[in-house]
């Protein structure tokens, strides 16, 4: 069963730089569509930044240039660089993996929270 571990969550204050990790356990990462998700308190989880096998990128536009997403297949790892955090950016984060033709797999989530 695949497995995604994320981590680097933590407290930071705003305008506070943040960088978070996420491991996966399948031996066919460079195949997958790799994403970064969020869910604040009483709202919707959205898309945050994501990146497909040929490296395309793709951000929600509250983050656009301020965030980047990036990968190293032979780490089986995709990472999120957080720069100029924002109070509303505090939710818990979460990792995805997609494939067609598989199951889409979600890590447990680390919690970032944003002081003003």
């Amino acid at each position: 069963q695949v497995q995604l571990v994320e981590s680097g969550g933590g407290l930071v204050q705003a305008g506070g730089s943040l960088r978070l990790s996420c491991a996966a356990s399948r031996n066919t990462f460079s195949l997958n569509a790799m994403g970064w998700y969020r869910q604040a308190p009483g709202k919707q989880r959205e898309l945050v930044a994501s990146i497909d096998s040929a490296d395309g990128r793709e951000y929600g536009d509250s983050v656009k240039g301020r965030f980047t997403i990036s990968r190293d297949n032979a780490k089986s790892t995709v990472y999120l660089q957080m720069n100029s955090l924002k109070p509303e950016d505090t939710a818990v984060y979460y990792c995805n993996m997609k494939r067609p033709g598989y199951l889409e797999v979600w890590g447990q989530g680390t919690l970032v929270t944003v002081s003003s």
